[in-house]
C-alpha cells in the first residue's frame, strides 16, 4: 500500500540491468540491493525513478525533440493521421478529446500500440486491430520511435525481472503465459502552457490530465526537463511532485501489477497540471503483459499478504479496450 511519502526514490537499475539474463543474478550482491530498493518503493510510493537505464541521453532528448516539432505543426497537418476507432484507437487526438473520469484533459498526443494483425486474438483483439499511424513530418518520426519502443521494452523487460525478484517470486514470473510477448503502449504527450488570462494562471482549471492509474504493469516517464507538472497522491491524498531529472524515467506500476502482487504493490493516483506558460512534451511508454494474458494474483504474493485473493482474474486485453472506449472523444 502507498504511504504518506513526501519524495520519490531514486534507484539505480544498472547493476540490475548487467546482470538480469544470467542464472545467478539473485546471488549477487549489486542486484540484490536494486531488488530491495525496487521493493521498497513499489510498497511505499508506487513510483520510482530509474538512473543507469542505458538509453542513450541523446536519445532520450531526440524523442522530446521530435515531438515537440510534431505538435508545433498545424492542425491540419496533425489531423491528417487523426486517430479513430477504425484505426484502432491509433494516431492524433486534439486537446480536450482525451477524457478522464469525464472529464476533457488539456493535452493534445499521438497514441501507439504494438500492432495487431486482423484475428490475431479474435473478438478479443478486434477493437485493437491496425497499423500504428506515424506522420511524415518531422523525418525519421517512425524510424526514431521504434528504436526507441525497442530500447523501452528491453529496458521493462529487465527491471520487471527485478520486481519479480522483490515480490518473492523467480526472475520470470512476469515472462512466459503472462509476459513473454509483452504488449506496450506509447503515448506522446502536448501540455499546453499555463494561460495567463487577466494576469491570473488559471491552471488548477486546466488538468493537463486528470487523476488515474496506468493499466499494466510499467511505466516509464521521460518528460521536458525544467518543468515540473507530474504529481503523485500519496496516502495522505497530498500531491507529490515528480519534477524531471535529466538522465533518469520516472517510473510507475499499474493496475495489473496491483493484481499480480495481490496489493502489495500499489497502482497510485497521479496527473499532470502544467502551471508553466511554457509548452510541455511527456513521452510515456507503457509496459503490459501478453494482450490475452489472464491476469490473477501470483501464489507466493497470496501467501505474502494473508492467504486471500483480493482479486479476482482479469483478461489484460479487456481491460485495456474497456478504458481505450470510455477515454476518448472521437
Amino acid at each position: 500500500m502507498a504511504t504518506d511519502f513526501k519524495s520519490i526514490p531514486i534507484i539505480d537499475v544498472a547493476p540490475l540491468l548487467a546482470k538480469c539474463d544470467d542464472p545467478k543474478m539473485v546471488q549477487d550482491p549489486g542486484v540484490r540491493e536494486v531488488v530491495k530498493q525496487l521493493d521498497q518503493a513499489c510498497r511505499e510510493a508506487g513510483f520510482f525513478y530509474a538512473k543507469g537505464h542505458g538509453i542513450p541521453e541523446t536519445m532520450v532528448k531526440e524523442v522530446r525533440n521530435i515531438t515537440h516539432k510534431f505538435f508545433d505543426l498545424p492542425y491540419e497537418e496533425k489531423l491528417k493521421i487523426k486517430m479513430t476507432p477504425a484505426a484502432g484507437y491509433r494516431g492524433y487526438q486534439r486537446i480536450g478529446e482525451n477524457i478522464t473520469k469525464g472529464v476533457p484533459d488539456m493535452h493534445e498526443a499521438i497514441d501507439c500500440y504494438k500492432e495487431l494483425k486482423q484475428g490475431m486474438y479474435g473478438a478479443l483483439g478486434k477493437p485493437m486491430e491496425g497499423c500504428n499511424q506515424w506522420p511524415h513530418y518531422p523525418p525519421n518520426f517512425k524510424e526514431l520511435m521504434e528504436e526507441y519502443i525497442s530500447l523501452c521494452t528491453e529496458v521493462s523487460r529487465k527491471i520487471m525481472r527485478g520486481i519479480a525478484l522483490a515480490l518473492g517470486g523467480s526472475p520470470d514470473e512476469f515472462e512466459g503465459e503472462r509476459g513473454g510477448d509483452a504488449f506496450w503502449v506509447m503515448r506522446l504527450i502536448g501540455y499546453p502552457g499555463a494561460s495567463t488570462a487577466n494576469g491570473k494562471c488559471t491552471s488548477e482549471n486546466d488538468i493537463g490530465c486528470g487523476a488515474h492509474t496506468d493499466y499494466g504493469l510499467l511505466t516509464l516517464v521521460n518528460q521536458d526537463e525544467n518543468i515540473t507538472a507530474l504529481q503523485v497522491r500519496n496516502q495522505a491524498g497530498e500531491w507529490i511532485s515528480a519534477p524531471p531529472i535529466p538522465g533518469m524515467f520516472v517510473c510507475n506500476i499499474g493496475d495489473m501489477l496491483k493484481i499480480l502482487s495481490n496489493g502489495l504493490y500499489e497502482s497510485t493516483l497521479h496527473r499532470v497540471i502544467n502551471k508553466s506558460p511554457t509548452y510541455r512534451v511527456c513521452v510515456a511508454f507503457f509496459y503490459e503483459p501478453n494482450y490475452d494474458a489472464a491476469v490473477e494474483p501470483l501464489e507466493v504474493c497470496v501467501r505474502k499478504s494473508g492467504g486471500t485473493r483480493k482479486f479476482e482474474k482479469a483478461v489484460y486485453g479487456e481491460h485495456l479496450v474497456s478504458k481505450v472506449q470510455t477515454n476518448f472523444v472521437t
